[in-house]
């Protein structure tokens, strides 16, 4: 399902993204549900993904390397 989201993101990068999401699925579970509950709450989802995203930069820069 997630590969079917990445269209027009180049492959290397998507191995990169399955690769992360596959260590640890339950980091993407939670940045996922803090995202919607930013959303629900009015945010714009773009800027909810944002700051949720600086949330745990540390943790998805150790994943992508």
């Amino acid at each position: 399902m997630l590969k079917s989201q990445m269209k027009g993101v180049p492959e290397e990068q998507q191995n990169m993204i399955m690769d992360a999401f596959e260590k640890n699925p339950d980091l993407f579970k939670k940045i996922a549900k803090e995202i919607q509950e930013k959303t629900k709450a009015g945010k714009d989802q773009q800027l909810a993904s944002m700051e949720v995203m600086m949330k745990y930069k540390s943790e998805l820069q150790g994943l992508m390397k």
